[in-house]
């Protein structure tokens, strides 16, 4: 399926997770057509219709590199999946870890140009693509068949893996549930109405700045820079376990919550601090395991792993 209007207003990608044709991806419709509606150059990609080999150099069919153009080409992204035993499916992570990661980090790219026009050679490069320092917002869908909250909990968080590298600011995100069967969530007109106001929310935004969007989600959740509250509990530190930022944890009128100082999401990996210091960070690693590199090669050769390899038989 190819939902796709020529415009001037921008391009925003819809990418497809789930069946064809099932809630997800009429929930990702509906918001692909308010985009449509606003002026948008509106594309359906189906995660089905993709070939994702399991490595670079696999002599498998891999279209990577095509989602690559698609993701870089457009100004805003709006992912819409099912939710599968708490969690995303697993070919989108796949997806994500063959395209994403250092490849796709706008302080890496940042600083590797940098580099560049100094005449410095890094430590350790990577792939270097300009496009990736363009402003994108994104919006999340996700769609479960329970009714259980715990169901569903790591949906969303994993679906910002997809954005944090890029710096693609999440405005709006929603999950819905009770979509037992295929095509259930058309029965709820409330959900239809709600997917295409987050097509409204993610495409009113195009074109602003990381720093400047504003999250316009239902209810924004504990953590200011992800707005979800999936936290890690590290003494009286709570780090929030989708994007990192770390508060403190607290207990206001009885209820357990989570305190930022001065409202700051420190240490959050969708600021550029933290992915500059990740940055530095790998550079210093790399340089200084570099020098050690026959000693590596010696220690590595007492660990082959050939004695204890086994394949299936082709």
């Amino acid at each position: 399926m190819t939902l796709s209007t020529r415009s001037d207003g921008g391009i925003v990608l819809g990418l497809s997770c789930g069946q064809p044709g099932g809630s997800a991806e009429l929930l990702l419709t509906a918001a692909l057509s308010a985009a449509r509606d606003g002026g948008m150059d509106a594309r359906l990609v189906r995660l089905d219709d993709l070939e994702i080999a399991p490595g670079p150099n696999t002599g498998t069919a891999d279209d990577t590199a095509w989602f690559w153009e698609q993701l870089i080409e457009c100004d805003a992204l709006i992912v819409a999946v099912p939710v599968l035993t708490r969690t995303i499916p697993g070919r989108l992570k796949l997806l994500a870890d063959r395209i994403l990661g250092p490849n796709a980090d706008a302080a890496i790219t940042t600083e590797l140009l940098r580099l560049q026009a100094s005449g410095v050679t890094p430590a350790v490069s990577f792939r270097v693509d300009e496009r990736v320092l363009r402003p994108r917002v994104a919006g999340f869908i996700a769609v479960g068949g329970s009714l259980t909250p715990r169901w569903t909990t790591l949906a969303l968080p994993l679906l910002h893996t997809l954005t944090f590298s890029m710096r693609i600011a999440v405005v709006d995100q929603v999950q819905f549930a009770g979509a037992g069967m295929p095509r259930a969530i058309v029965l709820d007109d409330s959900a239809i109405a709600r997917a295409t106001q987050l097509g409204r929310n993610v495409t009113g935004q195009v074109g602003v700045r990381f720093q400047d969007a504003k999250y316009l989600g239902d209810k924004p959740g504990l953590c200011p820079s992800c707005h979800l509250d999936v936290f890690v509990l590290r003494g009286q530190e709570a780090e929030c376990a989708t994007c990192g930022a770390s508060g403190e944890l607290v207990v206001v009128d009885g209820a357990v919550t989570v305190r930022f100082p001065a409202g700051e999401a420190r240490g959050s990996v969708t600021s550029m601090e933290e992915l500059r210091d990740h940055f530095f960070e790998i550079q210093q690693t790399a340089a200084g395991q570099g020098a050690q590199a026959d000693e590596i090669a010696r220690r590595a050769k007492v660990y082959e792993p050939s004695a204890f390899t086994v394949r299936p038989e082709r």
